[in-house]
Order: C-alpha cells, then structure tokens, then sequence
C-alpha cells in the first residue's frame, strides 16, 4: 500500500471548517434543551487520526439519565397519539436535513472516527436513508381482523408503541446505528433516550440539532454523553429502569449478554446486534476479480472495523495462488491517511485498545505458523493516529486466533479449502451468525450454500449486504432482533387483540 499525500492535520484547524459551526454541540439534548451534566462533568473526546483533543462533552451519570427518561416517558404520552402522517412529516424533514447538512456531517464523523471522507460522506446519506425509510413505513403500520370461531363476536388486531426506548450505540457508525434504531422508534410512536458510544459523541449530537430544527418535540428524542468510566451505571439504568420498555444495543457479544441479564429484571424488549466473525468464501468457478475486488471493501472498509466484515477468508486450493496475487494487488493500491485528507482510502483504527488486539491476533498467528504476505506494522506518518497497515496472511491453519474470534481490524488471514461440505463445516464451527459471504456461478450451490450458512445475512457474489430496505442482524450469539426493512419498525410494537361480542 501506499500512503496518502501525508498532510500534517491539525485537528481543531480542521473543526473550524464547518460551514454550519453550530452542528458542533458540547453539551447533551434532553427534553428539547442542550444541557450540562449535573455535577457539570466533561470528558475528552480525541482524533484518532492525530491523537488530538477535538471537544469535550457532558459526563452524565446515572441520574442524569433518569431525568432523560423521565422526560421521553412525559413526551410518549402525547407522541404515541399522533398520526402516522405526523410522524412520517417530521422524519422526512429530518433526512432532508442531513442530507442538505451531509459534508459537515461527514466532517464531524470522520474527525471522531477516522473514517476516510468518502465513507463518511456515504455514511450519512445512508444513516439519512433510514429515518426516510422509516418515515414512510409509519404508514404502513397494519393490524388485521381475524375470523373469529365464536358467533356474534369479532377479532381486531392492532400494533400499537412499545414506550420508551433505551438505544446503546457503538462507535464504527457513529450516524447510521443511531439513525437505524431511532428512525424506526419515533415512526412506530416511541421516544427515546440514546446513548452513544463515548469515543463518537459529536455526531450523535450533530443529529439531534437537526431534528430539533425539523420540529421533533420535545423528548422524543434525548441523547446524553457519557464516558467509560460512567457507562456501567447508565446501562445499568437504561436496562432497569422501568419506564423505559424496550432496550436496543449494537456492540460485543459479552455486553450484550450483560445486558439481557440486566433487562430481564424489568423483561424489557430487546434488540441485540452483536458481535460476528464472517466467513468470505471463494470457490474453484468464482470470478476472482469480482471477488478480490469486493473483499477490499468487505475487509478494509472503515479499517475492518465493521461487525459484518470478512473475518476469515476460504479460497478453493485450485485458485489459492491466483487469487491471493489478484487481492494483494488491490491491497497495494490502498492509501494509508488520515481520513480529512482527500487521497486516503485507509484511515486509523478509533482505539488504542482495537490496535493492541490486532497486533496480539497478528502475533498468535505467526507463532502458527501464517505468513505476512503484506502489512502488519504501524506505519510511519506525519499524524500520529491509530494507524496500522492493511495486512494479509496466508499459510492460514484454523489454528489461528480469527478462526473462532473476532478481529475488528484489518487483519486479513486466507485460509485453503478442498470440498464445499468442508468449507461449510468449517465456517460454521462458531458460536457467532451474523453475516457471510460466498463467490460461486454455479446457481445449485448459490442455494446450497446460501441456506447451509449459519447467519442472519449472506452476501452472494458481492460484499455489500446492507440497506434500509433489508432486514439486518444474525443468529446465535450474534444477538436478537432486526433492523432496517419492514421488519425492524415492528421492534418498537406491541401486538395486542381485540375480541369484541356484538
């Protein structure tokens, strides 16, 4: 690979390029106010790209959060009652919105998250794509009326708001996962309190401004900061607290059956979009141009830090060498950078932490025996962000740590295979479901494998699965629920029956 135009970025020079400069908030919104926390606590928010400090934001503990709650559970009562059409109008002023507002947007993103400017301006057209869509599926909320086997009496079925919601966001997203959740609560009736991931505050708050001028009442929509020190005890109360009813979360396998534990004592709803380890299959008639082309961006989008990216690779043994050869030459092609610099296609990893579990995974694999064929070090640039280079190992036994882990970082082991039974024993050795990926123009296989694959999503010839229009999330321990498409504005209700005797 090579490295972008390596333009030394300052990060607060590069904060002060805002068109709009009150998009950037430092405090949280709660009940249609920007306020403090009450002990008037901040935390530091920084570029991973530079390690620099870009904001602080409120600390908000516990009590904080009960005061969010308490105001979404005074605004359900008066939101759960408007129309369909109401709440569709909003939505869609909010999406044009984002959209009109997307370079500062995609600004704010890529200096809390690394994110390469070209994926953050994707970013936001796609977190607008969700509040549009669901927008107009509030209007599509249908009940039914069932044949009833009593004479004289009449069944009705109607879907009506869950209540309030608690949203956990992670940080690889900081738009789309909020926008996910929250488009498809407020257009069901709901309101929530958000809380996002303490590494991406500033986009989150981004957002609320702009449904605060599309006219979203107050507390329908409260979003409150908080650190890693204080996150235990605000997930705490957003999964106990009995006012809110339905808790939706995006991150780790372990926190999330954390938080089921937690949210049973109140036997809350529950949306669950956890961790995944997705296999990436090529086989022996795949068009392996096609596929080393799509596995670029199925592996090094947003660094690897994706739950839906290819974790490990399976090539047939036939096409092993040719393949590998057609993908390193992609990789080549990637510039490392910061993502504010026009020329990156490869930005940092948002933590220090997800660094030091790619470099750990990298050094359990050698000691297997793998072989670095490209990357695998922290290169040298002008900023000094979480880099590490795009890295692909072959000589790949299941061995290796990514066999039964998830890496979240571009760390790319191919493995070999010889049958189609064994690859699809292989690959579904894991705990985890969440999605997969397989290259093959024989149409019977395409149907094989598709069903034979233990995940939620299965992309086929292609390495992009994701839109607003298609349900997304896994099997297994890859968590519960889905978002996006139809199916996910049915998360936020409740089915209730109505047997009427005449």
């Amino acid at each position: 690979m090579s490295l972008a135009a390596n333009t030394k970025i300052i990060t607060q020079t590069e904060h002060a390029k805002l068109t709009d400069a009150s998009l950037f908030r430092s405090q949280a919104y709660v009940d249609g106010t920007w306020i403090d926390s009450a002990s008037r606590a901040t935390f530091k928010v920084t570029d991973p790209g530079t390690r620099e400090t870009l904001g602080h934001v409120p600390d908000m503990d516990a009590s904080d959060v009960q005061s969010a709650v308490d105001a979404a559970h005074r605004a359900f009562v008066l939101w759960k009652q408007t129309t369909a059409r109401e709440r569709a109008r909003v939505l869609r002023k909010w999406a044009d919105l984002m959209i009109k507002n997307q370079e500062d947007l995609a600004r704010v993103l890529t200096l809390e998250s690394g994110k390469p400017i070209m994926e953050a301006r994707g970013e936001i057209l796609y977190a607008a794509s969700f509040i549009e869509w669901f927008g107009e599926e509030a209007k599509r909320v249908y009940g039914d009326v069932v044949p009833s086997p009593m004479p004289g009496s009449r069944i009705l079925v109607m879907k009506q708001p869950v209540g309030v919601a608690g949203i956990i966001t992670p940080y690889n997203f900081p738009a789309a996962m909020i926008t996910r959740k929250v488009g498809a609560a407020i257009a069901a009736g709901c309101t929530v309190v958000v809380r996002p991931a303490h590494e991406t505050p500033f986009s989150a708050l981004a957002l609320c401004e702009l449904a605060h001028r599309a006219g979203i009442p107050r507390g329908v929509l409260n979003v409150v900061s908080s650190s890693a020190e204080n996150t235990p005890s605000v997930g705490l109360e957003l999964t106990t607290n009995p006012k809110i009813r339905k808790v939706s979360f995006t991150g780790s396998t372990p926190i999330g059956k954390l938080l089921m534990q937690q949210s049973s004592s109140t036997m809350k709803r529950l949306s669950l979009e956890l961790g995944g380890n997705a296999p990436f299959i090529v086989f022996d008639d795949a068009d392996l141009d096609a596929a080393a082309e799509h596995l670029i961006g199925c592996k090094f989008r947003n660094a690897g830090q994706t739950c839906v990216c290819a974790n490990r690779v399976y090539v047939h043994e036939s096409v092993y060498d040719e393949f590998v050869n057609k993908f390193v030459a992609r990789v080549k092609a990637l510039r490392v950078g910061h993502g504010l610099d026009e020329g990156t296609t490869f930005g940092p990893m948002i933590t220090e932490r997800g660094l030091l579990k790619v470099e750990d995974q990298l050094r359990r694999s050698v000691a297997a025996g793998a072989k670095v064929v490209i990357g695998g070090r922290r290169p040298t640039l002008n900023v000094q962000g979480h880099f590490f280079e795009p890295t692909v190992l072959t000589n790949v036994t299941d061995s290796v740590p990514m066999s039964c882990e998830e890496t979240f970082g571009p760390l790319c082991p191919i493995y070999r295979f010889t049958t189609e039974e064994e690859v699809v024993e292989r690959v579904n050795r894991v705990d985890v479901g969440l999605a997969g990926y397989f290259f093959s123009r024989d149409i019977g296989r395409v149907f094989r494998v598709a069903e034979a694959l233990e995940v939620g999503m299965v992309g086929v010839n292609t390495g992009s699965i994701s839109s607003e229009v298609s349900p997304f999330g896994g099997v297994k321990e890859s968590g519960t629920g889905r978002e996006g498409s139809k199916y996910g504005i049915d998360e936020y209700m409740n089915v209730k029956s109505i047997n009427i005797s005449l």
